[in-house]
């Protein structure tokens, strides 16, 4: 069976995928359903995140990578509604050069940005206007 992943960077030798981390389990996410992944994907770059491309794989090769990779696996069932977390991880381990391990981002752990309450109310404004 075909399912749908968001990578960045397809098909070249920085080829990372979208997973969200979860009590500090990283997992996958596919899709049954192509739009559905779209969709996903288009709410992922209308909250500033890198712009993935959506590519089909067969479900088994998915569950053998998660496993050789120590990734866990959630499978959106066709038409389920997914929506992205509303914060992103501070760094990522994956970066669209490829050169560096993290990203750009604070060194510190401890350090998370706070969004000024009055911005975060403005882009939700922003953002029902879409």
């Amino acid at each position: 069976m075909q399912v749908w992943v968001l990578l960045f960077n397809a098909n070249t030798d920085n080829e990372g995928i979208y997973t969200l981390e979860i009590e500090g389990k990283n997992i996958i996410v596919a899709f049954e359903q192509e739009d559905d992944a779209i969709r996903y994907a288009g709410l992922l770059e209308a909250q500033d995140f890198l712009s993935p491309t959506v590519e089909s794989i067969d479900s088994d090769d998915l569950k053998e990578f998660c496993e050789e990779s120590g990734y866990d696996l959630n499978l959106v069932p066709t038409d389920a509604l997914l929506v992205p977390p509303e914060k992103n991880v501070d760094k990522t381990d994956w970066s669209p050069e490829g050169n560096k391990k993290y990203s750009d981002r604070p060194e510190s752990e401890d350090e998370i940005e706070v969004e000024d309450p009055v911005i975060a109310m403005m882009r939700r404004r922003l953002e029902n206007l879409l």
